[in-house]
């Protein structure tokens, strides 16, 4: 699946098919990925109107099975795995004592003792190793950095669904949303998720490296009815946006907590312990100092990652991520504000190259699909 550049970027299975759509190529987490095809801005279109395809096999996927296996997933992650049937999938956080994100990531119940934990790109090695040395050596609880066998490709859009149905015998309408199945895909053996980093409806096909090449190609034939166009990294990230889903190392990271982050909903509490949860009770008692809310400006500009926030004048906080989307046409962002201050309409300043722009507080998240 990958392949060492100079020693240090990698590349996945589709890194020629990419180069051979014209594809911008750039280093991204430790790898080589596209960044964009036909451009930004009309991926991002393709994608909320119609169907994109995106190459996110630079994620990693690690296996944890065996009797216990429930038992270690439940120390290591902060929401209730204890809760997911076979066949489904969970946002979840790897939490440090503190109660702070050593990553986030899709937690999947493949058996009743077997599940895969997705991963970000650029946390791999140290959420494997640290996922690892958090479980109790006595417990029948494999874990394995399966990230070699899967490729992955996510299809996205209002019309993703009918994209793949063409390609699959699994009748589609019977998978929900955050629910997963197995079967072929163009011919070739398939893990077939209900999930996506979009906002959209859409699926993400786990495939063998050594057949992404013909899935890809097979979606891109089977999408041209439609106008599915390949999409790049950056129409990723202004859709995620879009849809206020946090970023690790811009929204989230080891100095913000779930709460501060808004992400309570993915807190286990009824389960008795995990790593963290001491700190995330007391938290949620005492209530959180700062809290991450969505923004929008009002002045011309647009906010981005790193910077300052005002209100009334008064130093408040910092953009964590911020553009102007290519759909909603208006510039956004999130940043970590005074929790007695988050509420929306309230006024702010961002500094952007040293303008003072006006903006306000919105509810989150910025876009929401219409559900049929």
């Amino acid at each position: 699946m990958t392949e060492t550049i100079g020693g240090q970027l990698q590349r996945t299975a589709l890194y020629d098919t990419h180069v051979a759509l014209g594809g911008r190529m750039v280093p991204f987490a430790g790898w080589e990925m596209p960044v964009e095809y036909s451009g930004l801005s009309e991926e991002h279109r393709a994608v909320r109107t119609r169907a994109g395809v995106f190459d996110v096999s630079h994620m990693g996927e690690v296996e944890i099975a065996g009797a216990d296996a429930l038992v270690a997933v439940q120390h290591v992650s902060c929401n209730d795995a204890s809760r997911l049937h076979v066949g489904q999938t969970q946002y979840s956080g790897l939490m440090t004592p503190e109660g702070t994100f050593v990553d986030d990531l899709l937690v999947y119940r493949l058996a009743e003792d077997h599940f895969l934990l997705v991963v970000n790109a650029a946390n791999r090695a140290k959420d494997v190793k640290w996922i690892r040395a958090a479980i109790d050596p006595s417990l029948d609880a494999a874990v394995v950095d399966a990230s070699a066998r899967y490729a992955l490709i996510a299809v996205q859009g209002p019309e993703a669904a009918g994209v793949v149905q063409t390609l699959t015998a699994v009748p589609l309408d019977e998978v929900k949303y955050y629910w997963f199945t197995t079967g072929e895909v163009a011919g070739v053996r398939a893990l077939i998720s209900r999930t996506g980093y979009t906002g959209e409806d859409g699926f993400e096909l786990y495939v063998p490296p050594a057949s992404a090449a013909a899935v890809w190609r097979a979606v891109l034939d089977a999408g041209r009815g439609v106008d599915l166009v390949p999409a790049g990294l950056g129409a990723r990230d202004t859709l995620r946006l879009e849809a206020a889903m946090r970023l690790y190392g811009n929204d989230i990271d080891e100095t913000t907590t779930v709460l501060e982050a808004d992400l309570g909903w993915i807190v286990g509490w009824k389960k008795a312990a995990f790593t963290g949860r001491d700190a995330l009770a007391a938290q949620k008692a005492a209530g959180v100092e700062r809290i991450l809310i969505g923004f929008e400006l009002v002045d011309k500009g647009i906010a981005r990652h790193g910077h300052d926030v005002y209100i009334d004048g008064r130093p408040a906080g910092v953009v964590t991520s911020g553009t102007r989307t290519p759909f909603l046409e208006k510039a956004i962002g999130l940043a970590y504000v005074p929790a007695g201050e988050s509420e929306p309409g309230r006024d702010l300043t961002i500094v952007i190259r040293g303008r003072r722009a006006a903006g306000r507080v919105v509810p989150l998240p910025f876009y929401k699909r219409a559900r049929s």
